[in-house]
């Protein structure tokens, strides 16, 4: 059963949608029970990080969320915001954000490009993980940007302006800046590819 985290800010709808048009059985999990017993867990991101951390705080599911990923290694995908609050803080509402991996979220400088950022752009995969991905164009909408404390934890990469983070990994723990489920076939395979990674202990 795959968990897609259900909160005030998020995109839960449209990912649930992807996930059963995979074949997977999924719900909109609210609760750390639902959580708590998912194969796979998913955190899609659509607002800011601080509005983010504050649903995941009024819903009680931080330690939940801790408990399975980061002890019972359970597959965990962040999308967006979903990726930015992975890490230690966000300059979106000067947030503290979970901090499983080290680094900081900042905005793009507006006077250089675009911001948001919101289109298609080409994603490059720089190392190998459990979830296997192509380089391939993929859907962005966002307007700030991971710096990831540790570079082994980057796994794609794209360019804005600038080189930046599109994805991480690091053990079970994975992160796309982009929205997987808006990205058309390349989308969906990648998202499928995740979905068949196997939890450390489940």
């Amino acid at each position: 059963m795959v968990a897609i985290i259900d909160y005030k800010a998020g995109n839960a709808p449209s990912v649930l949608h992807a996930v059963s048009h995979l074949g997977h059985e999924a719900i909109l999990a609210q609760s750390a029970k639902e959580i708590s017993g998912a194969t796979h867990i998913m955190l899609p991101g659509v607002g800011s990080a601080r509005a983010t951390m504050d649903s995941l705080e009024q819903l009680g599911l931080l330690g939940t969320l801790e408990d399975a990923v980061l002890k019972k290694k359970t597959p965990f995908l962040g999308i967006c915001v979903g990726l930015q609050v992975l890490f230690e803080h966000s300059e979106e509402g000067n947030a503290g954000c979970l901090g499983w991996l080290k680094g900081s979220v900042f905005r793009y400088d507006s006077s250089s490009v675009r911001v948001p950022q919101m289109g298609w752009n080409k994603v490059t995969f720089t190392k190998a993980t459990a979830a296997r991905a192509q380089d391939d164009y993929f859907y962005f909408v966002n307007s700030y940007f991971v710096k990831p404390g540790c570079e082994a934890d980057i796994w794609g990469t794209a360019d804005y302006g600038s080189v930046f983070t599109a994805a991480v990994n690091r053990d079970n723990i994975y992160g796309m800046q982009f929205h997987v489920e808006k990205s058309g076939e390349a989308g969906l395979s990648l998202l499928s590819s995740f979905l068949g990674v196997k939890g450390g202990k489940n």
